[in-house]
């Protein structure tokens, strides 16, 4: 488990990376360093002269965050199950990962919702032809309930 505290109190001799080196360890930019450490997900270690040394250990809490994104887990969610990664609190844990379920839920709905409009208009513009207007484009420039009136008067017309 990770906790900035920790990680701020580990000895100068565990800090080994620069920045660059633990951007490239990771496999991230360095500007994604450093924009994790502004949204408080990664700690900005004191400066030894002009160069500030990175505990290696970052290189799995970057990874951490890394996976939790390509689950499409908000930063603002990744902080909070960052604070939850020693696992003791499972409840939490659950709350977060249920309300982002909930959230691709509603997307995957929106998303079905656009495929059978798409389906529809694609299929009703295969079958009017090159004779009438577009209905692909009239659904994308018209009124909505124009653009219904509009189909229905095409669809008797056949």
């Amino acid at each position: 488990a990770w906790t900035m505290r920790n990680e701020q109190a580990t000895s100068s001799a565990e800090r080994t990376l620069t920045i660059g080196r633990l951007a490239r360890a990771a496999g991230v930019g360095v500007e994604t360093i450093r924009y994790y450490q502004g949204r408080g997900l990664l700690p900005v270690p004191p400066s030894i002269g002009a160069v500030r040394y990175y505990a290696t250990a970052l290189v799995d809490r970057i990874g951490f965050i890394k996976r939790a994104q390509g689950l499409g887990f908000t930063l603002d969610e990744i902080a909070t199950l960052l604070d939850l990664a020693d696992g003791r609190n499972r409840r939490a844990v659950r709350a977060v990962t249920s309300a982002r379920l909930e959230q691709i839920r509603g997307k995957l709905d929106d998303l079905s919702r656009m495929q059978r409009s798409l389906d529809g208009l694609l299929a009703h513009c295969i079958a009017t032809g090159d004779v009438y207007p577009c209905p692909i484009i009239e659904a994308l420039v018209a009124d909505p309930s124009t653009a219904r009136e509009q189909r229905s008067s095409t669809d008797r017309s056949h």
